[in-house]
């Protein structure tokens, strides 16, 4: 028995981080395509990178950073038109607006989005997808090395999807509980 068992931990571990994203239910080959044409959308249409407008930052908390800059706009991915939050997280610790204004790309730490997919996405989250992304446009990873993208947190503890259910107006939204459908694209 304890050689069988020592056999199937191997087999987890040689099958790496593709079964661990299968199992936790982000993070997969396809959650990494996707993030991928979102963030090659958001740098098409000037929502991130060097051209990406500067919105007042405001106070924030971790996960996301010290000073936030959130932006709300439409964007269209394989076909499907939806809302698209942008939250820019900007560090460190004591960093204040006036600080991110005059150098925003030196204070960038990471990049996080909600992007309302297609209903029946998964209708149980509201039909978000979640992606965090690193300055450069890679997906961050979660300490397992899974990367941050798609249902993140969903059933567990931790996590976007884990946080944000606690929003209230059951939106998942902590910042608006106003009615997305007017939100017009940026360009």
């Amino acid at each position: 028995m304890r050689r069988t068992t020592t056999i199937a931990a191997i087999a987890l571990l040689a099958a790496g981080a593709p079964a661990l994203a299968q199992q936790a239910g982000f993070g997969t080959e396809t959650d990494r395509d996707y993030a991928a044409g979102l963030w090659d959308t958001m740098i098409a249409e000037g929502l991130a990178g060097p051209d990406a407008p500067l919105v007042f930052p405001y106070a924030g908390i971790e996960p996301h950073g010290f000073q936030l800059a959130t932006l709300f706009t439409r964007a269209t991915i394989d076909g499907h038109d939806g809302v698209l939050v942008i939250k820019r997280n900007y560090g460190p610790e004591g960093v204040t607006a006036d600080e991110v204004i005059a150098d925003p790309d030196g204070h960038l730490a990471a990049v996080t989005i909600m992007f309302k997919r297609e209903a029946g996405y998964d209708a149980e989250t509201g039909d978000w997808f979640y992606a965090k992304y690193l300055k450069d446009g890679t997906l961050d990873k979660n300490p397992a090395g899974m990367a941050l993208a798609g249902l993140v947190g969903k059933g567990g503890d931790a996590g976007c999807i884990a946080c944000h259910s606690a929003a209230g107006g059951g939106d998942y939204l902590f910042t608006t509980d106003a009615d997305l459908s007017a939100v017009i694209p940026m360009r």
